[in-house]
């Protein structure tokens, strides 16, 4: 079984200089997807899920999941996060069920809809750090809000994103302020704030540098060059999955989302997290629709989930290999939890922020 830590498959992005796309999941359909492709290519994995996610599955049946896919693939190292964490409760329940890493996500209040106070956020992302750490867990943490620049608001996902609006400057992570967040939480990842969003909807033309900043995260990585950063909210949106929903059937308003060409830059610019859900949704719901509009008279779900799982995996693979992920799995030899914990507790994996 090949479970590993978000630090440690960070770490070795880091060092080979590719990043990882994080995709989320809420069945196992999607994650036999995702495994496939990694398996295609030889690429590292990270399966993420959300509060919603876990209340939707539950966390036995997705704890079992896991298990079963790294026995399944057991040459695959799997890190299995908890995406935007609200609080201590659900860092460490996600951890107990199997999770080899926690989003604390301070950047919002407990109600997952209050943008927080920097305060509160080192305060409850640091007291989260160091209780996952004492088991070997990772944790990632957000500074700045998660929201458009386009509209100055955030969109609700799962549950989660900020309701109203929001400065400006809250929509942008400060890079001064970063070194400090890290400084003090010890995070082992950073999410920072550049324009993205979640779902679909997030740029109303094809984003430049006004609405998709991503000289914040150049000027983040140059002040925290040893920080794993992440990018939420970067799904692309492409317009071929957008053109198979309404094509059969579907309504979805033209959009634009992260393109893949910016994302790499980011890569080069200390982005080594790339969450990605939205692309996922649209793959399979694509050609749920076209199997429903195809074949009126099919009512065997295997035959919409089977196509689903390919359109998802064809997907998956993509990413991978855009993103440098592929040919990376036999690569890493993949460190015990207890292991981790150690070099922690001595030190040895204290961010660098000077």
């Amino acid at each position: 079984m090949a479970l590993i830590t978000l630090r440690q498959l960070l770490d070795h992005a880091a060092e080979n200089s590719y990043g990882v796309p994080a995709f989320n999941i809420n069945n196992m359909e999607q994650g036999l997807a995702i495994m496939e492709a990694a398996k295609a290519v030889d690429a590292p994995v990270i399966i993420q899920a959300s509060r919603g996610a876990r209340n939707y599955a539950n966390d036995i049946m997705l704890a079992k999941m896991i298990e079963a896919l790294a026995a399944i693939y057991p040459d695959i190292p799997l890190c299995m996060h908890q995406d935007h964490g609200n609080n201590e409760a659900t860092c460490m329940t996600a951890i107990r069920h199997g999770f080899t890493s926690v989003m604390m996500d301070g950047s919002l209040e407990g109600d997952a809809k209050t943008p927080a106070s920097y305060e509160y956020n080192v305060d409850i992302t640091e007291r989260v750090a160091s209780m996952a750490h004492w088991v070997g867990a990772s944790v990632e943490g957000e500074l700045g809000v998660l929201g458009s620049l386009e509209t100055g608001e955030g969109e609700a996902e799962d549950g989660h994103g900020a309701v109203g609006k929001l400065d400006h400057s809250q929509l942008l992570t400060d890079p001064d302020q970063a070194v400090d967040f890290v400084k003090k939480t010890q995070v082992d990842a950073l999410a920072i704030a550049c324009g993205t969003s979640h779902g679909a909807y997030k740029f109303s033309r094809k984003p430049d540098g006004e609405i998709l900043a991503m000289s914040v995260i150049e000027a983040i990585h140059k002040k925290l060059p040893d920080t794993h950063l992440v990018m939420h909210g970067s799904s692309s949106v492409p317009q071929e999955l957008q053109d198979i929903i309404n094509e059969f059937g579907g309504a979805m308003p033209q959009t634009f989302g992260v393109p893949v060409e910016e994302i790499v830059r980011g890569i080069k610019m200390g982005v080594r997290k790339v969450n990605i859900d939205t692309d996922c949704r649209m793959a399979m719901t694509g050609q749920f629709r076209r199997i429903a509009e195809q074949n009126k008279t099919e009512f065997d779900p295997r035959k919409f989930l089977k196509p689903a799982m390919d359109a998802m995996r064809d997907l998956c693979r993509d990413r991978f290999e855009a993103f440098g992920t592929a040919g990376h799995a036999s690569k890493i030899k993949v460190i015990p939890m207890d292991d981790m914990a150690k070099r922690y507790a001595d030190g040895s994996l204290a961010p660098k922020t000077n």
